[in-house]
C-alpha cells in the first residue's frame, strides 16, 4: 500500500509540474528573452561606446496576436493617403520609427544578444526531467504498475568539464491477482555525482563550448560597432537624401522657368517671323522650346521618382503627399562651406581608433590568429579524468534510508591517442590560410579607409 500511495503521489507530483510548465506562457519566455538580451546590449553599449541608449524592437504590431493581423490590414496601411509637411528633424524621427532598414538593423543586433544568451546559457545549470509510467500483467495473473523519473542538473566548467548530479526514482507495485509476488514490490531513489575533466585536448581556454562564447562575446561587440556605425551613416543618408530633394526641386523651378521663357521667345520670334525673323529662326527657337521642355519633363520625373524613393526609406506609403522645408537649403547657402581643420594623416588615425569597421576588422584579425591555437590544440591526446559516485536507498520498499556504507564511486582517466590526425591536419592548414586572408583583409580595409580620409 505505501507503495502504491508513493506511485499515486509521484504521478500527482508530475500532473503538477506539467501544469506548471504549461503555465509559462509565451508571454513569459518572450519577456524573459527580451529582459536578458536588452540588458546584454546595454552593458555592451556602455562598454563600448561609453554610453548607452534605449533599445527596443517592438513595433505596432509586436504586442498584438499574430492571428489577429490579416494581408488585409497590410495593404489598407500601405493603402494610406496623406498631406504632411516635413522638416529634417521630422524626417529623421520618422525614418527611424518606421524604416524597414533600420527596423531590421536592429533585429540583427537583437538577435546577436540572443546568440549570446545561449552560449552564456551553456555554462549554467542545465535541469532536465524525465518520467515514463506504465503498467504489466498477465491474463488472470498478476498485475503491477510502476513509474520511473529521473531530475538531472548538469554544468559546463570554464575549464572545458563536465560536472553532473541526478536523483532516479523507481517505484513499481504488484497490486492484484493471485500469485502476486509482495517481495517484488520495489521503491528506489539512487542519487549519482559525474565529473569529466579534460586535462590536455579541449582544457580550458581551447574547450569548443569555452571558445563558442568568447566568439559569442566578441560578436555582440561587432554588432554594437557596426549598429553605432549604422546609425550615423544612416542618419546622413536621411540628411543628404533630404538636401538632393530640395536642390532637385530649386532644379525644377529653374526648369519650369526656362521652359516658360522658352514658350515666349518662341511666340515673340514666330511673330517676327512675318518680316524680319527667318524660317531657320522660327525652327532653331521651337527646337529650344522642345528641349526646355523635356528637360522639364525629365526634371520633374526625377523629382517624383526620388520622392517616392524617400518615401520609401522613411517606411511612409507611397500614396502620401509629403512637402518638404526647404529652410535648411537657404541657410547652407547662406553659410557656404565649413573647412574642416584637421590633417589627413591626423583624420586617418582619428578613424583607426574610432571607426566601427576598422575597429572590427582588427578584432577580426585576432579572431583568425586565435583559432590558430584552437586548431593546433586538436594534435594534441585526450587525456580525461573522470570520477563518479552514486549511492542507493535500501531496497525493496525504503525510499529513504541510505546507508553511507553502500556508497560506490569510481575515478580514473581515459587516454585517446591521435593516431588518425588528418582531418586535424586539413583543419590546422585551412586556419593558417584563413590567416592570412585576414592579414591582406585588414590591409586592405586600412587601404580603403586612408582614401577615404
Amino acid at each position: 500500500m505505501r507503495s502504491l500511495i508513493l506511485f499515486v503521489t509521484g504521478a500527482c507530483g508530475i500532473c503538477l509540474l506539467t501544469l506548471l510548465l504549461a503555465g509559462c506562457s509565451t508571454a513569459h519566455h518572450r519577456k524573459s528573452a527580451d529582459r536578458e538580451a536588452y540588458g546584454l546590449i546595454s552593458g555592451a553599449e556602455r562598454q563600448v561606446l561609453g554610453q548607452t541608449n534605449a533599445f527596443t524592437i517592438d513595433t505596432r504590431y509586436s504586442a498584438r496576436d499574430p492571428n489577429s493581423i490579416l494581408p488585409a490590414e497590410i495593404i489598407d496601411d500601405r493603402s494610406a493617403t496623406n498631406n504632411r509637411t516635413l522638416t529634417i528633424e521630422q524626417a529623421l524621427e520618422l525614418a527611424v520609427q518606421n524604416s524597414r532598414e533600420y527596423q531590421t538593423r536592429k533585429e540583427q543586433l537583437y538577435l546577436t544578444a540572443l546568440a549570446l544568451t545561449t552560449a552564456t546559457h551553456q555554462f549554467a545549470p542545465i535541469f532536465t526531467h524525465s518520467t515514463d509510467a506504465g503498467f504489466e500483467g498477465t491474463v488472470g495473473g498478476p498485475h503491477g504498475m510502476g513509474a520511473n523519473t529521473r531530475l538531472s542538473v548538469s554544468k559546463l566548467l570554464k575549464t572545458g568539464g563536465n560536472l553532473s548530479l541526478t536523483l532516479a526514482n523507481d517505484l513499481f507495485r504488484w497490486y492484484a491477482g493471485p500469485g502476486a509476488p509482495a517481495q517484488r514490490n520495489t521503491a528506489r531513489n539512487i542519487i549519482s555525482v559525474n565529473l569529466v575533466q579534460p586535462l590536455l585536448r579541449g582544457f580550458g581556454v581551447n574547450d569548443p563550448a569555452v571558445e563558442n562564447l568568447t566568439q559569442a562575446e566578441r560578436n555582440l561587440v561587432y554588432a554594437i560597432r557596426d549598429y553605432s556605425q549604422f546609425q550615423d551613416q544612416f542618419a546622413v543618408g536621411i540628411v543628404d537624401d533630404y538636401f538632393q530633394l530640395l536642390q532637385i526641386r530649386s532644379d525644377l523651378r529653374n526648369s519650369y522657368t526656362n521652359y516658360l521663357r522658352r514658350v515666349e521667345t518662341t511666340r515673340y520670334t514666330e511673330a517676327r517671323s512675318v518680316d524680319r525673323a527667318s524660317p531657320l529662326d522660327v525652327e532653331d527657337v521651337r527646337f529650344q522650346e522642345l528641349q526646355a521642355r523635356i528637360s522639364y519633363v525629365n526634371t520633374v520625373t526625377l523629382y517624383l521618382n526620388r520622392l517616392d524613393a524617400f518615401k520609401l526609406t522613411l517606411g511612409l506609403p507611397i500614396g502620401e503627399t509629403i512637402y518638404l522645408d526647404d529652410t535648411p537649403l537657404q541657410v547652407v547657402d547662406q553659410a557656404g562651406p565649413i573647412p574642416a581643420d584637421i590633417s589627413r594623416d591626423a583624420a586617418f588615425r582619428l578613424a583607426t581608433e574610432r571607426h566601427a569597421t576598422l575597429l572590427n576588422a582588427v578584432d577580426e584579425f585576432e579572431d583568425a590568429k586565435r583559432q590558430i591555437r584552437l586548431a593546433a590544440d586538436r594534435f594534441k591526446p585526450r587525456l580525461d579524468l573522470t570520477g563518479s559516485a552514486s549511492l542507493a536507498s535500501d531496497a525493496p520498499t525504503d525510499l529513504t534510508e541510505f546507508d553511507i556504507d553502500n556508497l560506490s564511486y569510481s575515478g580514473g582517466f581515459i587516454l585517446q591517442l591521435p593516431l588518425e590526425t588528418l582531418p586535424q591536419r586539413n583543419a590546422y592548414r585551412q586556419t593558417l590560410i584563413r590567416f592570412e586572408q585576414a592579414i591582406r583583409s585588414l590591409a586592405l580595409t586600412l587601404e580603403i579607409g586612408r582614401a577615404h580620409v
